[in-house]
């Protein structure tokens, strides 16, 4: 296995974004609306020699194999209201906001993926009764260009890789379409921002969980980075207050955009094309809007390889975890950091870990090659 680790050169105290208490209202109101497991991976943390490993499972969510609906659901709605010029109040379901914003149509969304956020973007365009424009790049597994389809979506494949993308899905904005994307560029960062706002439910859950539990904060959180809208959220939250765990990034070894970018201290672009299978993470520029953040909020950076996530995927499986490939990241990045020679000494043996499982089998002939059973509904026992 490859694997490059290395700490934050640019980590530096930082001032937070505090959520808005208002996000995690608006995701209740969304249908099929329920708190993802946080469960207690024992027999992984006896074989990495940790304490323990708290697995937040994001490999369902509001009806979609991941968490981007969480960030695609507020942006969208924000994005109309802006569009709008005020709240479409009252409304209490998806339904009573769909006729609130009837008149609009026929109205777009559109938005640049390698597969989950422009299911989410599809999806919240089918609820409220719009049509979406989905782009992306050159090479996508047809299983998640389908994926998108069933939500009713047009797709359009750009000859090029995910910023190509990215680039072509700007193109669609005006008057009847709104362009939502989680990440951004010059002239176009509130949808971004906003799309980061939205997974701050994410972390709220996993306090309350903790709570319930009567357990103590992570020591440890690790998170894959795309772009780092993620990324942006979890710093959000655990740098917010007195809490100061090790926040650990993992990136795949051929896009290790942020990683670079850190070393650099400056943006890098990592030209693709990216042939990683953790096709959420294969981007080759960091979010504009969330590279402050990210730059001085994590800890320490691991680039992994495709080998690394497939026996990560294997772990999680025999905990009852269902991860995709790129929702295996974390635990991948975790795992090459306890196996290596000059491990970290603050993945002490009674060091508590937290990693997120940000995607369900979103490629399941792929996943049935890796783990040597098809996808199930198992999930792990909650803590």
């Amino acid at each position: 296995m490859s694997m490059l680790a290395t700490r934050n050169p640019m980590r530096t105290e930082l001032a937070t974004r505090q959520p808005d208490p208002s996000v995690a209202a608006f995701h209740r109101r969304m249908p099929a609306y329920a708190t993802t497991p946080l469960c207690d991976a024992a027999a992984i943390a006896t074989n990495l020699g940790i304490g323990r490993l708290l697995v937040k499972d994001e490999s369902r969510r509001l009806g979609l194999p991941s968490f981007k609906i969480l960030g695609a659901s507020w942006a969208t709605y924000r994005a109309l209201v802006d569009h709008l010029g005020h709240e479409p109040e009252p409304w209490a379901d998806i339904d009573s906001l769909a006729a609130a914003v009837a008149h609009l149509r026929p109205f777009t969304l559109a938005a640049a993926t390698d597969g989950n956020h422009g299911k989410a973007v599809a999806l919240m365009a089918r609820l409220l009764g719009f049509q979406a424009h989905i782009f992306v790049p050159k090479g996508t597994v047809i299983a998640r260009i389908e994926a998108i389809r069933v939500e009713g979506a047009q797709v359009t494949v750009v000859d090029g890789d995910y910023d190509a993308a990215v680039a072509r899905s700007a193109e669609e904005a005006g008057e009847r379409c709104l362009v939502i994307s989680d990440t951004s560029w010059a002239g176009y960062e509130t949808t971004p921002q906003r799309v980061i706002d939205g997974y701050s439910t994410i972390f709220s859950e996993i306090d309350a969980a903790l709570d319930a539990e009567g357990l103590l904060q992570p020591d440890v959180i690790v998170i894959p980075v795309g772009v780092g809208a993620l990324m942006s959220a979890a710093i959000n939250h655990y740098r917010s207050g007195s809490i100061n765990p090790i926040i650990v990034g993992v990136e795949p070894i051929t896009a290790n955009c942020v990683q670079l970018s850190a070393e650099a201290g400056r943006l890098v672009v990592v030209p693709g094309p990216h042939p990683s299978m953790m096709a959420g993470l294969n981007c080759g520029t960091p979010s504009f809007v969330a590279w402050p953040t990210v730059s001085a909020g994590v800890d320490w950076f691991v680039a992994v390889d495709d080998e690394a996530s497939a026996s990560a995927m294997r772990d999680l499986a025999q905990v009852a975890v269902v991860a995709g490939e790129t929702g295996a990241a974390a635990l991948a990045g975790l795992t090459a950091l306890c196996a290596a020679p000059d491990r970290p000494e603050w993945l002490r043996h009674d060091a508590t870990v937290l990693v997120l499982v940000t995607e369900g089998a979103t490629d399941p002939e792929n996943y049935e090659l890796i783990v040597g059973h098809p996808p199930t509904d198992d999930a792990g026992s909650s803590t």
